[in-house]
């Protein structure tokens, strides 16, 4: 738990970490991120090195050391590279499209889902003739991507038999046998 807690995170240039108190703020040339560390965690910058600190070596300051310092490196990362999940429709008659923060989905049902999107996260379909309709998100935060992703992937989960419905690509499913005679 602690040995991830321990490791310095290395500030990329272009990136201005700022720490106010408990709050951690990350600022890059995607977007800014802030996070609010616990009352016994504490960060601290030294010679271009960001470190996290814990109060005392209990069991619930070593977990929570880890964990932040986790989230503070992937807000380093995000902002400087930014994050990607694709999912892919399979299915006959599955269709993704947008428009702008708008994504429609076809997926089976009397109606279209239409969900519109945080501006943080950008949306890109790709419908290529004989290929399953891929939906591309990308943004800065990978809590808001990874949520996104879920939630569109809530609609239609792929089921077991036949693996039709929304996966993730490179997603690799548990199949079932039907029924033999």
């Amino acid at each position: 738990m602690s040995r991830i807690g321990k490791n310095p995170i290395a500030l990329p240039q272009g990136v201005e970490v700022k720490v106010d108190g408990n709050v951690v703020t990350v600022k890059g040339k995607l977007g800014e991120l802030t996070q609010e560390l616990k009352s016994e965690i504490t960060a601290e910058i030294e010679d271009g090195v960001l470190r996290v600190k814990r109060a005392s070596d209990s069991k619930d300051h070593r977990a929570a050391h880890g964990l932040y310092r986790a989230l503070i490196s992937n807000m380093i990362e995000g902002v400087t590279k930014g994050y990607t999940k694709e999912l892919e429709l399979v299915g006959v008659g599955y269709r993704a499209s947008n428009q702008g923060q708008k994504l429609d989905l076809a997926l089976g049902f009397s109606h279209n889902i239409v969900l519109n999107l945080a501006p943080e996260v950008k949306v890109e379909t790709v419908s290529d003739k004989g290929k399953n309709p891929i939906i591309k998100l990308s943004s800065f935060d990978k809590q808001l991507v990874g949520q996104v992703a879920a939630k569109i992937r809530s609609f239609r989960a792929p089921e077991p038999y036949k693996g039709k419905g929304i996966k993730f690509v490179g997603e690799i499913l548990r199949r079932k046998a039907g029924k033999s005679a």
